[in-house]
Order: C-alpha cells, then structure tokens, then sequence
C-alpha cells in the first residue's frame, strides 16, 4: 500500500485512525504531532513531502475549541483555513490526494430538514467560518480531493462530551443539558473506517461528503442514552439553549443527509446509538 500521512495524528480521530489501521494491518501510515507535522510551517511541510512522498494526506488537524474561537480568531483562522490551504498545496505539487476533515457547523441550521452537500454553507461562529474557508481554499488548489463534514465526535480517546458527561454524572447528582440543539453524535471509530474506506474503494469520486452516524438526537438526549448505557445514577434536566449562553453561537439543527457517501462507496453506516454502545464498552475496558 502506498504511504498515508495523517496530519493531528495524536488528537482524537488521529488515534482512531491509529486503531483502525492497526486492526486492518496498514505497515504505511505516519502519524504526525502538531510540531513534526506543523501545518503552518511551510519548511516542515516541504521537507515531509519531499521524504515521505505520500499517496494520501488525511487532515486531522484543527482548531476546534469553538467558544475559544470568538477571541481567538486569528490563531483559529490560520490553522483552519492557511494550515489546509498549505495541505492542499503541497499534495497538488507532489502528487498526493487529500482528505480534508470539516464540520456540520458551516451550516447555519436554523431549518429542521436534512443538510446536503450542496445546500448553502452559512456558518454562525467563528470556528465554522475559518472552516468553510479552509474547504474553499482547498477547493481553489487541489482537485484530488474529498472534504468529509463530520458532527458530535466522540470517541474513548481525548476529550469530548461523552468523556464529560461520564465524569460529570459521577461526581453529582444533577445536571442541566440543552434539549434544543439537535445533530447526530459521531463514533470518531466510525468516521475512521469511513476514511479509510474510501482510501481503500481507489474510487477518484473526489468531492465534498456528508459523514455522521445515522439518527438524530439532542444534547439531552445524548446525554441521557450515555448514562443509561453507562449504569450512571443521575437527575438529567433539559434546558433550552438561551439558560446556557456560550460566545459562540451553534445551529439548532444540524442533521446531514449520507445518501451521498453511502451510495457512492457502498457505505452503511451505523446507528448513533449501537456506536455508542460500543464506544462505552471499549472505555470501560481501558478504566479497568
């Protein structure tokens, strides 16, 4: 198999990835740090292409803090939009193909209909903005690429919101969560295969793709499946968005339509809830 090089090789997806492709027996995956695979310095980028020559780039790397963003936008935008946009450069000069990790929040989501790939990107936050742009700069350079837009990602590595709720529920014995957001939570295990799915399909379907876990479910209700999963005791109250202010502002409904990925690379994908089950007994195994 031809060399992989996966960028934010050691946040969240980058470790699912890493699992993944240990279970698949890939020899010709590098995973790369935020310092040995800096994004915004262009020496580190020419001299990773020019040893490694990789067939396929996946992007991991990100500015995710979202709240964090609305004050940080500048280190936000550099990362999300100049780091993909170096990405993309560099694999248009050396051959390479891109997969290019993006967000349900480029939507603004104020409308309860399933999102598509070619429905109209209008993103609320700072966070979702500088990621927009990021697929737009890659859009403008490199042609052999696939922009996979991902929500809710959870997974038994790094921290996320089911990590938190566990050790949240553990420590009280009440919790407020919204109720009025509604997405999909993603398995980042999920997401995982799905990458190296279509690296493995040798398909040049290349374009933008719609991936979360199948379902639709809110912050609550996430929340609520996690401790009855997790045999966590607590009182769980809904609340609406406004009683929980943040700096940045999510979409109220942000549930993407797959038929796009799953018809084109004969994908099934599981139901949110069945990966979370899964993800809960792999966490409970690694507490042990």
């Amino acid at each position: 198999m031809n060399k992989i090089l996966v960028f934010g090789g050691l946040g969240q997806l980058g470790q699912c990835i890493y699992k993944v492709s240990k279970e698949r027996g890939y020899q010709t995956i590098v995973f790369l740090d935020e310092i040995e695979g800096n994004i915004l310095d262009i020496n580190v980028l020419s001299g990773l292409f020019s040893k490694e020559r990789p067939s396929f780039v996946i992007n991991c790397a990100a500015y995710t803090a979202v709240d964090k963003a609305e004050d940080d936008v500048e280190l936000c935008e550099q990362i999300n939009k100049v780091g993909a946009g170096n990405l993309a450069r560099f694999c248009a000069e050396h051959n390479a193909k891109l997969i290019h990790v993006s967000t349900d929040f480029v939507f603004e989501g104020n409308l309860p209909k399933l999102l598509n790939e070619n429905d109209i990107a209008q993103p609320i936050n700072v966070y979702g903005k500088t990621k927009l742009e990021g697929e737009l700069e890659i859009s403008k350079v490199l042609k052999e690429n696939y922009i996979l837009r991902t929500s809710w990602l959870y997974s038994e590595f790094a921290g996320n919101f089911l990590k938190t709720m566990r050790k949240l529920g553990a420590d009280r014995d009440e919790l407020g969560v919204i109720v009025d957001q509604v997405g999909t939570p993603t398995y980042a295990v999920d997401l995982a295969r799905a990458i190296l799915d279509i690296i493995e399909s040798e398909k040049l379907a290349y374009g933008t793709y719609h991936y979360s876990n199948e379902g639709v479910t809110s912050w609550y209700d996430f929340a609520k499946a996690i401790f009855d999963i997790s045999e966590i005791t607590v009182k769980l109250n809904p609340i609406p968005g406004s009683a929980y202010p943040t700096k940045a502002v999510r979409p109220a409904f942000s549930v993407m339509d797959k038929a796009k990925i799953k018809n084109t690379f004969d994908m099934e994908i599981p139901y949110w809830r069945d990966s979370l089950v899964k993800c809960i007994q792999e966490l409970n195994l690694l507490e042990k």
